[in-house]
């Protein structure tokens, strides 16, 4: 197995993975939160290694060349993440206001975590397109121990980061949850959501409608 391969795929995925906006909020919060951070972590970890896997061992060409499963999941993914800006926008509009600021939330309950964690994987299309498609495509271009080497470096990424982001943001939860730190959060995790749909709708316009 070479190590330069395995670095490769880790940076690779490293690059991926990081952009994913809908993970890493999802991470986020209950990080924050410290609301079952760790399950979060592995949930989302664990999808990507399915995902990663699938798309390095042949899943990736298969999704990219059946342009009705890309369209369906391009349009499911615009929905997602209109409706979690939107949510996000409620949570900031929330967080601001002083007869909410006291109140104390009621932690979600780990089979609902487990849910929220899925949800944001299995229906975000970034994760289609930069893990299974692209991560594929360049993954499938290496042969035997190279192509595993390459696969253990990406998965290590998503492992690596998503455990990082949950453990800090638990570590800095006195910080990240004052109500304007966090409303600033909600913020621009609901501007990242709208701006990742409004580059889908683009591509969609380019692709099917101008084409």
């Amino acid at each position: 197995m070479s190590i330069w391969v395995l670095l490769q795929g880790f940076g690779l995925g490293a690059s991926m993975i990081i952009p994913i906006g809908a993970q890493n909020a999802y991470v986020l919060n209950q990080g924050i939160k410290r609301n079952h951070h760790l399950t979060t972590a592995t949930i989302c970890s664990v999808c990507d290694v399915l995902f990663i896997s699938l798309g390095i061992f042949g899943g990736g060409a298969l999704l990219a060349s059946n342009e009705i499963l890309l369209f369906t999941v391009t349009i499911g993914g615009i929905l997602f993440l209109l409706f979690y800006g939107c949510m996000s926008l409620k949570s900031a509009r929330q967080s601001t206001r002083p007869d909410k600021q006291h109140t104390q939330t009621i932690p979600r309950g780990r089979r609902a975590v487990i849910l929220g964690a899925l949800a944001v994987t299995v229906l975000n299309p970034h994760l289609y397109l930069d893990t299974v498609v692209i991560l594929g495509s360049i993954g499938g271009q290496f042969e035997g121990s190279d192509r595993i080497a390459f696969a253990v470096g990406t998965i290590l990424a998503s492992f690596v980061w998503f455990y990082s982001l949950s453990v800090g943001a638990a570590k800095l939860a006195p910080t990240l949850s004052k109500p304007k730190v966090k409303a600033g959060i909600d913020i621009a995790v609901a501007a990242m959501m709208f701006f990742i749909a409004g580059h889908l709708i683009t591509e969609l316009w380019s692709n099917y409608v101008v084409k």
